[in-house]
């Protein structure tokens, strides 16, 4: 899945191990250039890697017209279905493949939307402890133990995987937000949160200005995430007037309110361990 295609987007893929014809949905925030005019490139690009298969779009009113005209002008032809879902309202707006996908409003000048994608849980640790006495053998035995199934041993004794498994274990969390103006239905998103993705345009002595320009400060998007356990929380759509290492400043502020912050770059890749994992 992809969320947000900016205009440079497709040739930064293109430098990552990273295949088109594998992301199947993408979830946009709004219909402001700067987040979908990457989208005819890649939709383009993605018919040249063979059978790829259908894509869903997610977005606000208006983003299927702008993908069809934008195609019909420029006579693109994609060798693959397109389906579009729109948002209106917030709450449940997929759920498949293991993961499910929320979505609130958020405050903008035009509508949109932030994103909350919770991974299935999954079984909890075999307990090997209570398991000892039945002197299974190495093998295929505990993968069916482990997926919950029962097993029959050389004496006739039937074992129940169920009853030798831990808790579930929840799914990750990450939510994305994109432009914004502090607003209630971001912690709904953001509830204990794994990784935080939110837009920090301005520096936390900006707020007005931010609010003017419905957007957020470094301050407020670390505010979200220590309200709301929130483990790591990642700094994003900086403004053009922090380039270099002045951005590094916004990510210095963000700290004073939230530690555990860093500052988003170009292909930064995050592990995120599952819950009750021994990552």
């Amino acid at each position: 899945m992809a969320f947000d295609v900016g205009e440079a987007t497709q040739h930064q893929i293109l430098k990552t191990n990273i295949r088109l014809r594998k992301v199947t949905k993408i979830f946009i925030s709004h219909n402001h250039g700067d987040h979908i005019f990457g989208l005819p490139g890649l939709l383009a690009t993605r018919s040249f890697q063979g059978d790829v298969g259908p894509l869903t779009i997610y977005g606000p009113p208006g983003l299927e017209q702008f993908v069809k005209t934008s195609l019909r002008v420029s006579r693109t032809k994609v060798s693959y279905p397109i389906n579009f879902v729109e948002l209106v309202e917030g709450g449940l707006i997929y759920q498949g493949q293991g993961f499910k996908v929320y979505t609130e409003k958020l405050d903008h000048r035009v509508p949109s939307f932030g994103y909350r994608v919770v991974e299935d849980s999954r079984p909890g640790e075999l307990l090997m402890d209570k398991l000892q006495k039945f002197h299974i053998p190495n093998g295929p035995l505990y993968g069916k133990l482990k997926a919950g199934e029962q097993i029959a041993l050389q004496d006739g004794t039937i074992i129940d995987g169920k009853d030798f498994l831990g808790p579930d274990r929840p799914g990750r969390i990450v939510t994305i937000i994109y432009d914004t103006r502090t607003i209630p239905s971001i912690a709904k998103l953001a509830k204990n949160a794994d990784i935080l993705v939110h837009e920090s345009t301005f520096a936390g002595n900006e707020a007005k200005l931010a609010h003017s320009y419905y957007h957020s400060t470094c301050v407020e998007a670390a505010t979200v995430a220590r309200d709301n356990g929130v483990k790591q929380l990642w700094l994003d759509h900086i403004s053009a007037r922090y380039l270099g290492g002045k951005a590094k400043q916004l990510e210095n502020q963000a700290k004073k309110v939230f530690p555990n912050t860093k500052l988003a770059n170009d292909f930064d890749h995050v592990n995120i361990p599952m819950k009750g994992s021994k990552e």
